[in-house]
């Protein structure tokens, strides 16, 4: 299992945000700290940190369809730094940021690109 640790300035409006905006499920709570399901991983929120996450930090988030995905985040609000956009490497991506600056890029992988298939050789 893996975790990404985010100390944020604000940890309930972050919090907020990614449970309420974004919509992700709480695997776990504890005092000072919300654990967010994060596909294969979890994503988690605690302590109060004194300066927002480094520029080359990116959080990536797959979601099944990214027109409703940014159709929701638009009804709430959520500035959205580049539309849904397909990138010359077949996947279609859109950018926003969290309450302290940490971009997000969520991403639909459609349904022929080579992400979708088995790699392996036959053995």
């Amino acid at each position: 299992m893996s975790r990404m640790i985010l100390h944020p300035r604000d940890p309930e409006r972050s919090v907020a945000f990614y449970r309420d905006t974004l919509g992700l499920a709480i695997y776990r709570e504890f005092p000072g700290g919300t654990v967010f399901f994060l596909g294969n991983g979890l994503l988690e929120v605690s302590g109060r940190g004194e300066t927002g996450p480094g520029p080359d930090v990116v959080l990536w988030l797959q979601v099944r369809d990214i027109a409703d995905t940014a159709r929701r985040l638009g009804d709430l609000g959520v500035p959205v730094e580049r539309a849904p956009e397909e990138e010359p490497w077949g996947l279609v991506e859109m950018w926003l940021r969290d309450p302290d600056g940490l971009r997000i890029v969520v991403v639909q992988v459609p349904d022929d690109h080579p992400i979708r298939r088995d790699q392996r050789q036959p053995s």
